[in-house]
């Protein structure tokens, strides 16, 4: 029996070196075989998936009824195959954010929290086979250099789990670092450790890449790697300058390990896990959400199950020469989305969030941090930290900037708030783009 070394390191070696396809076609009927295989086994384990399916053969697995975050919380009972309860895996979940520490679990199996950003938090179980599989593809896609040689991760996160802990061992020296905790007492950790990896979502990045610039950190890691938020291209370039290295990034959530930066720091899904199938948004701007059918995952299987996120395809070939989707942004979340009246009265114009970035940064070079919040249909906030004595005439330019957007995409102009910008990383994640009310999609007309 292989032990929990030797199973990450077969996982390693797998995802870095053991699968080759010479195209995009042989990738996909690797794909097919894998997903029909995983496929029979969900049907006879969860009892959700049963019904669910129905009669229907596997070969029409594409055509199958979708899932989504409400769909597997309100049947998690039944769609998990590991015999946990929800109620069991909640209360667990719970108590380790309380007390932070995050090392019981059920059976074996890693009970994790989403960190709701929508309003509903999720469950995630891993199993311990899972567990394992998911250190070694992370390593082999994440660590910079080789497996065999030394590396000190510094890893910043809402909330700690057995899925990282198990990356330490003698030759990876891991530590994680508590988002809830106050910035200070972690740069004294940072200064001893200098890690060679940091991973951290941009908003603690940025502020780090803040504190080296003004002398206080000092640490030189070969490789950062930014989660769990939405990469802005203003904290990139930041970031990126303070340190003198490209940022890479990893997309993972409660749904699974979705994408990773290749050496060119091009994102890319992660098809040799999941197989991701795009629901289009808008297909002349190519941005879709992402429908997953992850056949990596048995403990709690993700079959047909629609994100809630709306991501933007790469329109040339990465120059590495992966046949894996290329993704050029992460936009956000479906709920941050833009709708205005249109202003011939006629329905609502939808904005995506990266115009409302693009018509921000191309306003002003004096911008230095921004959230725009869309409170109602007439009322938009704009949160600015700009430079000194430059605010009145930033705020001009961003008013008149996206007025101008307003004006080309045919929808009335809301009215705007200036307020200063202020942000401290914590339980909750920044979204520089958000919408806070709610409107029926269904029953909208949306142009």
């Amino acid at each position: 029996m292989l032990t929990d070394s030797l199973r990450i390191l077969f996982r390693y070696w797998l995802t870095r070196h053991g699968r080759r396809w010479t195209d995009r076609a042989s990738l996909e009927r690797w794909q097919e075989a894998r997903i029909r295989s995983h496929l029979s086994q969900v049907r006879l384990q969860s009892p959700f998936y049963r019904e669910w399916w129905g009669n229907r053969p596997l070969s029409e697995w594409r055509e199958f009824p979708m899932i989504d975050k409400q769909i597997m919380m309100e049947q998690f009972d039944r769609l998990n195959t590991a015999g946990i309860l929800q109620e069991d895996a909640f209360a667990l979940a719970l108590r380790a954010e309380q007390t932070r520490d995050f090392t019981p679990m059920i059976g074996g199996t890693t009970i994790g929290l989403s960190s709701g950003t929508s309003g509903h938090r999720g469950l995630f179980l891993v199993s311990r086979e899972e567990r394992l599989a998911w250190v070694g593809a992370v390593l082999a896609k994440v660590l910079p250099g080789s497996l065999l040689g030394k590396h000190r991760i510094a890893f910043f996160l809402r909330a700690n789990s057995n899925l990282y802990a198990a990356v330490g061992s003698r030759r990876l020296q891991f530590w994680f670092y508590d988002l809830l905790d106050p910035l200070e007492r972690h740069l004294g950790r940072l200064r001893e450790q200098q890690p060679t990896l940091l991973v951290a979502p941009p908003s603690m990045l940025r502020l780090l890449a803040e504190r080296q610039r003004e002398g206080r950190l000092s640490i030189a890691p070969g490789r950062i790697v930014s989660v769990a938020e939405v990469l802005d291209p203003l904290d990139r370039r930041y970031i990126e300058e303070t340190f003198g290295l490209t940022l890479h990034q990893v997309y993972q959530c409660t749904e699974g390990f979705l994408a990773a930066t290749c050496a060119h720091g091009t994102l890319h899904m992660n098809e040799d896990i999941a197989v991701i199938q795009k629901e289009y948004v808008d297909l002349k701007l190519r941005k879709f959400v992402p429908v997953i059918t992850d056949f990596s995952r048995m403990a709690q299987p993700m079959i047909r199950y629609r994100l809630n996120d709306v991501l933007t395809e790469r329109s040339a070939p990465c120059p590495c020469g992966s046949p894996f989707m290329a993704i050029e942004t992460i936009e956000g979340r479906c709920d941050d989305l833009f709708y205005f009246p249109a202003r011939d009265g006629e329905g609502w114009v939808r904005v995506f969030p990266d115009f409302v970035s693009r018509a921000l940064l191309a306003a002003s070079s004096d911008i230095e941090a921004y959230r725009v919040v869309l409170h109602a249909p007439n009322r938009l906030e704009v949160s600015l930290q700009v430079a000194d004595g430059k605010r009145a005439e930033t705020e001009t330019a961003v008013a008149n900037a996206l007025t101008g957007l307003c004006d080309r995409i045919g929808c009335r102009t809301p009215g705007f708030e200036f307020t200063a910008y202020a942000f401290r990383p914590g339980d909750r994640k920044l979204r520089r783009v958000e919408r806070r009310f709610g409107l029926d999609l269904d029953a909208a007309l949306i142009r």
